[in-house]
């Protein structure tokens, strides 16, 4: 007899379902699968190409919501079949909207199934791509940064106050918030917007050479150093320097950079002639700068000058309202760049990346969307996005063991602990010698 190309796996705790589901699915020559945990079906899906998921619901450790949710962001073009002894409104509900084909309750005729079967492996053949996507709002744009959230909102209410003068800035905020989008809307909103803009990243130049990169050098300063050389601060002379990662600096670059600050007034290295510069500065860091005063590595003098206006940045899981838009704004970039169109994105895919943490903040979800569009014809499905951003099942790693080995090691622990002083033990265990004595012989 030839099988069908099929491939069902069969996921039940009951091996008497099971068997009862193999045979009607063999008797039609279909290739079966069975599981009888979460994990094991979990491991072939893995390992097989499997075209139908049949599973119940109720199951022992995991159940089956569970896998279905692992199989939706995983495998979000097999098709799930829910067959249950124990049917709710709430239950059918939920495994509907959790992308299930059809819902089976136990007991059901071998014709009932046989029609599920064929109407799920219908939905396998049609589903091609997915046609329900949805294009995210632009929303508004202030310069280079984009939301509508309240954290984006008070930071762009303080960009309002400090655009048109020249009060030191300091930019707090994680790793990849977009502190430089900040400090260039800061520049480029308000009235100094055609003077120079210079970002230094502090932490990218070694530190022998960030002293001259910044306030210059004089011919004869150091070996090397062969003619006068002008620094950052009086190339943005009239307008803006932003400096990023301003915890790395050592004590003599903030040395100097409190004179900056204090003065108005930049000393090239080697020089005696101080400069006068007429400049707003604008620091940024990822680091606990008040730490730092703690162990004297960073100066508190030079704190209190940076911080005249703070500006904290939130960490992209702190405004999620604006994954949509900033989505929609890397979908246009990358859109453009590689498939000379803007492209869509399904609300299944957009509902994953909105579910995730972003550690690696806006930065992270720029690569994750340039990566996608790469790996995409026309539109992001949640088969675009990285393995790690889906749903996962934790397994317990934990072996179960029968309830009288577990007595025993517990036992045997309380001895240890009481220097097998059995009266002692069978106080903290509440039984009697005897029992104590009993379980030992056995």
């Amino acid at each position: 007899m030839q099988l069908r190309k099929e491939n069902i796996l069969i996921v039940d705790d009951d091996v008497n379902i099971i068997e009862l589901l193999q045979r009607h699915l063999q008797s039609w020559n279909y290739h079966t699968f069975k599981a009888v945990s979460v994990k094991e079906a979990v491991t072939i899906l893995r390992d097989t190409n499997i075209d139908l998921l049949i599973t119940d619901l109720k199951m022992p450790e995991i159940d089956g919501f569970e896998l279905i949710k692992f199989v939706s962001e995983h495998y979000p073009k097999l098709p799930k079949l829910v067959v249950t002894g124990y049917p709710s409104v709430q239950d059918s509900l939920s495994a509907i909207k959790s992308g299930v084909v059809d819902y089976l309750t136990k007991p059901f005729t071998k014709d009932e199934l046989k029609t599920a079967i064929s109407k799920s492996l219908i939905s396998l053949e049609n589903n091609t791509i997915k046609t329900n996507t949805s294009a995210v709002n632009k929303g508004k744009a202030y310069g280079e940064l984009i939301g509508n959230s309240e954290k984006i909102n008070k930071v762009i209410q303080i960009i309002e106050r400090v655009k048109d003068n020249k009060a030191t800035v300091f930019i707090k905020g994680e790793s990849g918030t977009g502190k430089e989008l900040v400090a260039r809307a800061i520049h480029y909103q308000g009235k100094f917007a055609k003077a120079p803009f210079i970002a230094v990243n502090c932490g990218a130049i070694p530190e022998n050479l960030l002293e001259s990169e910044l306030f210059g050098y004089v011919k004869g300063a150091f070996t090397g150093a062969d003619s006068n050389r002008n620094g950052f601060f009086q190339a943005a002379n009239g307008g803006t320097i932003f400096l990023d990662e301003i915890g790395n600096a050592s004590l003599a670059v903030q040395s100097r950079l409190l004179r900056v600050l204090q003065e108005k007034e930049v000393v090239k290295v080697g020089a005696t002639k101080a400069e006068k510069v007429d400049i707003r500065i604008i620091a940024a860091t990822n680091s606990d700068l008040r730490e730092m005063i703690k162990n004297n590595t960073f100066r508190d003098d030079l704190f209190y000058r940076l911080t005249v206006v703070e500006i904290d940045v939130a960490p992209l899981r702190e405004r999620k309202d604006d994954i949509d838009l900033l989505v929609n704004k890397f979908l246009f970039k990358y859109g453009e760049e590689y498939k000379d169109r803007f492209l869509k994105i399904t609300p299944e895919a957009l509902g994953v990346l909105k579910r995730y943490n972003w550690p690696g903040n806006i930065r992270e979800l720029e690569n994750c969307i340039q990566h996608a569009v790469i790996m995409c014809d026309k539109i992001v499905d949640i088969e675009h996005l990285p393995e790690h951003m889906k749903y996962n099942i934790n397994f317990s790693t934990e072996e179960l063991q029968p309830l009288k080995i577990i007595e025993k090691k517990y036992i045997e622990k309380v001895l240890r602990a009481t220097g097998n002083n059995k009266t002692k033990a069978a106080e903290i265990l509440q039984i009697d010698r005897k029992t104590i004595r009993q379980k030992l012989s056995e």
